[in-house]
Formats: structure tokens, C-alpha cells, sequence
């Protein structure tokens, strides 16, 4: 019997992994297929970088681009189209991991307009869109944690659909997108509904608070013993109270009723500054009931040279130590992760909006005016 991976051992410690990129290449190839049984992967989210990469190399879309481009010539609408597309071939590759776990694993997640990130309504009407043009049980629309999103959230659950709750970066933010679940979930068994068919994720994004803090920490100078440090420190912190938030006498009603915890995912995983290990951000984050969401390089760098073993809850008065040595030495956590929150929903704006100039340009290739 072969020796289990890295990854594989991963998985057994309850954390799943899952791919943070999707393309028609990635599907065609049987890349994905491969990972699936190779790599432990068992989820696949997206986003609009992710999507503009895929779109803009080489000739994949070329094909289906000319076809939609007979009927369709909003930039946006070609996009969804050609988004749906691999979504759904994603979804019917991952649906057996999705029958088998009874709706754990096996998820594919598609992207509401980032323009959207301030306004409730809108985001409600495109995720209710996202979900009609993907019927299918194992999809996951993502909106952002903002404020305006929360009500966002809220409302999508209370209607039974499931939604991977993107750009969380601070444990305040954290507790009130799992409250905004909880009181979805709380409507939907008012209304009759069955919570068990609903399903959700809170993508905490970890790479980028050590960036932004370590970025200050520059240019304050000195306290190098800070660095590297915020980003585990913050998600450890949030899975605690991640545990405390799914537990107690209204949790467990729920529960009764099937409803599933909202499980950490562990977002933007790949390590930024070349002086940290290339794992830092799986090895220091394992524990059950979690996902792992990382490129391709991560993925490899695991298997090749990972450690798995259960680490999520280990140093944790190290970590809240590190929070008032950090204020001490002048970082505010709460404008470093309203920083990087603003900035994220910016990122993802400017990339959805070269996307669609990136389409045009296209389109104007494959059909000329």
C-alpha cells in the first residue's frame, strides 16, 4: 500500500484542501482530476484575478468567446458566461467528494460583482442570479465581508443558499460574519426550512496582515522579533472563537435541526516575503474542521516538504501577547485590517474591471466590429 502524502496525512487532521484558481486549461488537462486523487483536493474557489489570468492566456476561451459573442455583447454578461462555463464543469468533477461527505467538501465557488461589495441589494439580486445560473447543490457564491455584505449574507442563508463569505481580516468582522450565518440559518428554520442543505465557509485572508504589519513595522524600525508573527497570531485567534460561537444551547439547536458549523478557510496562503518558510501558512494553521485554500506553488511545496501535525491551537498566549506587543510598539491592528479590507475589495475591482477590458479587447480580435 503506498505511503500516504503529505497532504493526504493533512486532511486526515480534519483540515480539506482546496485549490484557490480554476481554469478550462486546469479542467481539460485533467490537472484538476489529478490533484483530486494526488493532492488530497477536494475544492476549488475563484475570483477575478484568477478568472482574468485564465481568460486572457492563450486560446481556451476562444472558442465559446465567438459563440456567446453572436448573442452577447456586455463585457460583464460574456464574462459570466464564460465563468459558468468552468464552474459547472468544476462542480460535476467535485460532485461525487460533495454526495460522499454529505455536503462537506466538494465545492466550487463563483464570484459576485466586487463592484458590489457596498451595496446590500445589489449583492443579494447577483448572488440570487449566481446561484439560478448554477443550480447546483455544491456551488458557493462568494461575497465580501464587509458591512454592507453581512445583511448580504445574512439573507442568502435565511434562502438556503450557500455562500463561501470572502476578505475577512480581523476577528471583529470574523465574529459578525458567523453571527450573520447563525441568524440566516436561525430565519431559515423559522420559515421551515432545511438547514442541512446550506452550507458556508469564512475565508480569513492570512498572508497579507504579516505584509501590511510587517510593512509598518519597517517603517517604525527596529522590533524585526514582530515580524512574520500577526498573520497566524490573528487566524488562531479566530478559531477559538470560531469554537466558542458554534457551540452552547442555541448552536445545538441548530444542530438538531442539521445545520453545519460555518468552518474557517484559511485564504491567500502562499507565503509573500521569500525569508519565511514557503508552508508557514498550513503548517502553523492545522485543525479540524478547517480548509486550506492555496495556489498551485503552496500545494507543491507541501507535498514536497510540509509537516503535518496539529497546530491551530497551540501558542495561542503567545498570540495574544504578540497583540499588545505589536500596540506597544505603535501597529493598530484595527486600521491595519481596515486597510487591507478597503484595499481587497480595490484589488479585486481593478482586476474584475480589467477582465472586462481584457474580454473587449478580445472580442474585437474574434469578432471584429
Amino acid at each position: 500500500m503506498a505511503e500516504k502524502s503529505r497532504l493526504e496525512k493533512l486532511s486526515e487532521l480534519g483540515q480539506s484542501v482546496w485549490i484557490d484558481y480554476l481554469s478550462r486549461d486546469l479542467l481539460h488537462s485533467g490537472e484538476l482530476a489529478r490533484m483530486m486523487r494526488e493532492d488530497a483536493v477536494v475544492g476549488v474557489t475563484s475570483n477575478p484575478t484568477i478568472f482574468q489570468k485564465a481568460i486572457s492566456a492563450g486560446d481556451a476561451y476562444d472558442e465559446q468567446l465567438r459563440e456567446v459573442l453572436g448573442d452577447v455583447r456586455d463585457p460583464k454578461e460574456v464574462f459570466v458566461q464564460l465563468a459558468v462555463q468552468d464552474v459547472n464543469e468544476a462542480l460535476d468533477l467535485l460532485r461525487r467528494v460533495w454526495d460522499e461527505g454529505s455536503g462537506k467538501d466538494g465545492y466550487v465557488s463563483l464570484e459576485v460583482d466586487p463592484n458590489l461589495a457596498y451595496d446590500t441589494e445589489g449583492t443579494v439580486a447577483e448572488a440570487v442570479r449566481l446561484h439560478e445560473l448554477v443550480d447546483k447543490p455544491n456551488l458557493f457564491v462568494k461575497i465580501p465581508a464587509t458591512k454592507p455584505g453581512l445583511p448580504a449574507i445574512e439573507e442568502m442563508i435565511a434562502k438556503g443558499k450557500s455562500i463561501n463569505v470572502t476578505l475577512i481580516f480581523s476577528l471583529e468582522r470574523y465574529e459578525e460574519v458567523a453571527r450573520a450565518y447563525i441568524r440566516g440559518l436561525e430565519r431559515l428554520v423559522a420559515g421551515g426550512g432545511d438547514p442541512s442543505t446550506v452550507a458556508s465557509v469564512a475565508s480569513f485572508f492570512v498572508s497579507r496582515v504579516d505584509t501590511e504589519a510587517d510593512r509598518r513595522l519597517d517603517e517604525i524600525g527596529g522590533h524585526d522579533d514582530l515580524k512574520g508573527r500577526l498573520a497566524v497570531a490573528n487566524a488562531k485567534l479566530a478559531y477559538q472563537r470560531y469554537e466558542e460561537l458554534f457551540a452552547g444551547e442555541n448552536w445545538d439547536f441548530l444542530a438538531s435541526k442539521g445545520a453545519t458549523p460555518q468552518r474557517p478557510l484559511w485564504a491567500s496562503t502562499s507565503t509573500k516575503n521569500p525569508e519565511y518558510r514557503d508552508v508557514m501558512y498550513v503548517e502553523e494553521l492545522i485543525g479540524p474542521m478547517t480548509v486550506n485554500t492555496m495556489p498551485e506553488e503552496t500545494i507543491r511545496a507541501f507535498q514536497e516538504h510540509g509537516q503535518a501535525k496539529l497546530t491551530l491551537e497551540q501558542g495561542l498566549d503567545e498570540a495574544k501577547q504578540l497583540f499588545s506587543d505589536l500596540e506597544r510598539a505603535g501597529i493598530d491592528y484595527d486600521d491595519v485590517t481596515e486597510t487591507l479590507e478597503r484595499e481587497g475589495v480595490e484589488k479585486f475591482a481593478d482586476s474584475f474591471g480589467e477582465l472586462l477590458e481584457g474580454i473587449r479587447a478580445k472580442s474585437g480580435e474574434l469578432v471584429p466590429a
